[in-house]
């Protein structure tokens, strides 16, 4: 069996997506998804750049591909190369599973687990909002709850009234649901550190399953000085992608979950390896899951098989997201996903529905404070 083609398909449903396609001679065809909202046609680029490296290649061996891609440029990969290669690594895990005739997670070590604990996203423009959404998602089913820090209409952000709405919140919230619910917020790199030791303190005794992204990621050693003043747990690394870009965060334990996003941080592969780095410092894994079908049923997989990981990302259930296009998306039940028993991803793909959904670029909000001035998204 040899890849045949390589190709990137943009698409347009709740939000942008890139889903990568690999044909093998033999009929069999992989999927995987790209990462990076926004920058789909710049990653379609790098797809096709790495494609005449791949086609007549044996698809079964997949950590010699994932070197080819890796080590095909002189200088060391970014981004944008990873998770190019990340959607290939995905895709090739498919091919090799329906090979065989196995769900993926058999490739990775089998079931760690009988079924993956999941969180869902809940929004809200006031306080009021913010609780009747979550009471919506709990009588649904969910058990985990996250929200992020001043989740508004506007693109204006004052970090010191989001840090006192958002101490509001977590209060309501506990006080709804006691400790029958988990409850994670996503600071998403919005605060530097003193506003964010500031509410990480106050929200303490909420007993916070997680408080994800305080700071921004490029000095992964500002993490230090969070680390030294607050006790809640941390979470982050989700716009890092390689090994060696967590490297630090986990050798100097300066985070307590891994945020991996497997469709940025070089796909099953390099997920794999950067969550072994992980349990060797008793460090759990979040995966980052904000996109399509094709990352939740990786996930899905990944965490499987996975034994160190605490809850699975899932910012829309299986089905909502492209239903015609994506067929075979994963049973969720009660907070739960489950195994799929189907060979591969378990998915059923129709690269012509994914087509016809068109597509547009949509780039991410940029917020200011009230002087003028970026903050992060």
């Amino acid at each position: 069996m040899k890849i045949a083609r390589v190709r990137a398909i943009p698409c347009l449903d709740w939000r942008p997506m890139l889903f990568v396609i690999v044909e093998t001679d033999t009929g069999i065809v992989g999927v995987g998804e790209a990462g990076i909202t926004s920058r789909e046609i710049a990653v379609a680029a790098v797809v096709d750049a790495l494609a005449d490296k791949l086609v007549g290649q044996d698809p079964m061996r997949i950590e010699h591909l994932w070197q080819v891609m890796w080590r095909s440029g002189f200088f060391p990969a970014g981004e944008m190369l990873s998770t190019a290669v990340a959607a290939i690594d995905i895709a090739l895990h498919d091919i090799k599973a329906k090979a065989l005739g196995v769900p993926v997670y058999e490739l990775l070590g089998g079931r760690a687990r009988d079924r993956v604990l999941t969180y869902c996203h809940i929004h809200g423009g006031t306080t009021d909002e913010l609780l009747a959404a979550a009471r919506k998602a709990v009588e649904a089913g969910n058990r985990v709850l996250r929200w992020g820090i001043a989740d508004t209409l506007t693109d204006e952000f004052d970090p010191t009234s989001a840090v006192a709405r958002n101490i509001d919140e977590w209060r309501l919230l506990r006080e709804e649901f006691g400790d029958a619910v988990e409850l994670c917020v996503d600071l998403h790199t919005k605060l530097g550190v003193p506003d964010s030791v500031r509410l990480c303190r106050a929200i303490e005794r909420y007993r916070p399953m997680f408080v994800e992204d305080p700071i921004r990621a490029e000095h992964p050693e500002a993490y230090r000085r969070l680390r030294q003043q607050v006790a809640v747990p941390i979470a982050a690394g989700e716009q890092l992608a390689t090994k060696w870009d967590f490297r630090m965060l986990i050798e100097d334990e300066l985070i307590d979950y891994a945020r991996i996003d497997l469709c940025i941080a070089g796909g099953l592969t390099e997920g794999r390896k950067i969550a072994a780095m992980c349990e060797a410092h008793l460090i759990d894994v979040v995966l980052h899951n904000p996109i399509g079908p094709v990352s939740t049923a990786a996930g899905l997989h990944f965490n499987i098989a996975t034994s160190n990981m605490l809850v699975h990302e899932l910012a829309r259930l299986p089905g909502d997201t492209l239903p015609d296009a994506i067929r075979g998306q994963p049973e969720w039940s009660d907070g739960y996903l489950y195994p799929p028993q189907a060979p591969g991803l378990g998915l059923d793909v129709d690269e012509e529905a994914l087509v016809a959904r068109g597509y547009e670029r949509r780039d991410m909000p940029q917020l200011h404070r009230p002087d003028g001035s970026f903050t992060n998204w």
